[in-house]
């Protein structure tokens, strides 16, 4: 008979501890990809680095409020023959058409970084889509090509955006090495933060209207070449297919 009650009072507890969290679900709207992702054992994960056995490495420009020295960062990679990926939000498209032209006709690529550059996570799957589509047609109108590596804004991610953005053709890309150059602390910071935790595979992030960009970006690529390193765009760099991605956000080729 206690053995009974026992298993009646456990049995009560587990349907109050049901009927909690429906209610929770219910009252803050958490959708079915959120409540998957906080049960799922697996963590989605976008790119932040690569596992290479070449002295190879990304460096990458994040592009949203303003292009006072773009046409600069351009010249300047062109004159150390260094392609690289500029990330563009949707209504940076809108105010620099011009610029994404140039941009492509120097020979470097484009990814998409959302149209509003919204924080993603807070965004439901119909607007991650929306998000993405938006930027992408406004992209290839100009281009005439489909973009397919996105960066979240401020680096903000969950499972339902990186399981969005790959059923929609996406590499969700982040980066290994922060310049940390929005927080204009000067040439330097910048410099010694890149050169000290690079290595093969990093994807680095800079952002074309930081103060000291015109500065520190010539120091920095002639350091890396000087080393040794190979600077090519984050699609020559990532596996395309054929790969997994480990708890620290590299991606590593799969041995066949």
């Amino acid at each position: 008979m206690r053995v009974f009650l026992i298993d009646k009072n456990k049995i009560i507890r587990i349907i109050l501890v049901i009927f909690l969290v429906t209610s929770s679900l219910i009252y803050t709207n958490i959708n079915r990809d959120e409540i998957i992702s906080v049960f799922s054992v697996k963590k989605e994960l976008p790119i932040y680095s690569v596992d290479t056995d070449e002295k190879k490495i990304a460096i990458s420009f994040d592009a949203a409020w303003g292009d006072q020295y773009t046409k600069q960062i351009l010249d300047i990679l062109d004159k150390y023959n260094v392609k690289t990926t500029f990330f563009l939000v949707g209504f940076w498209v809108d105010r620099y058409p011009d610029m994404v032209k140039e941009i492509v006709k120097r020979g470097h690529e484009i990814g998409n970084h959302s149209t509003n550059h919204h924080h993603m996570t807070k965004l439901s799957q119909e607007q991650i889509i929306k998000e993405l589509k938006e930027t992408e047609d406004k992209i290839k109108k100009i281009t005439g090509k489909k973009t397919i590596l996105f960066r979240p804004p401020f680096g903000d991610y969950n499972d339902k955006l990186i399981r969005t953005c790959k059923n929609n053709g996406y590499y969700v890309i982040q980066w290994d090495v922060d310049s940390l150059d929005w927080k204009e602390l000067g040439v330097e910071p910048v410099v010694d933060r890149v050169l000290r935790n690079v290595k093969k595979g990093s994807i680095v992030l800079f952002h074309n209207n930081a103060k000291y960009v015109t500065k520190y970006l010539p120091i920095i690529i002639e350091k890396l070449q000087a080393k040794g390193y190979k600077i090519v765009p984050v699609s020559e760099l990532i596996y395309k297919e054929n790969y997994y991605i480990d708890n620290t956000g590299r991606q590593i080729k799969r041995e066949n």
